[in-house]
């Protein structure tokens, strides 16, 4: 995957996630909007063809920068509590 940074602002985002078309962006989207700074988060696949999302986030009292770093934290947190879980699971 491929982080493309359009416009990076105090309180704005846009960025492009090369190489992904919705399981990852959906996680990511799910996770930021948990995050009571974010304000909007949404993402877009252009064309069902393409391989990539355009993704637009607006914040309030922290950089996007900050609730993305937060967000990914979470989401290997997650994985790593499933991958844990599915060890326990199959022993």
């Amino acid at each position: 995957m491929k982080v493309e940074v359009l416009k990076n602002e105090k309180e704005y985002a846009e960025f492009i996630l090369d190489g992904e078309k919705h399981s990852f962006p959906n996680l990511l989207k799910q996770k930021l909007l948990d995050n009571k700074s974010v304000e909007f988060v949404s993402y877009i696949v252009q064309h069902p063809m393409d391989q990539s999302s355009k993704f637009v986030i607006r914040t309030s009292g922290k950089s996007p920068k900050k609730v993305l770093e937060e967000a990914a934290k979470e989401i290997e947190a997650d994985l790593d509590d499933f991958d844990k879980q599915l060890k326990k699971a199959l022993k």
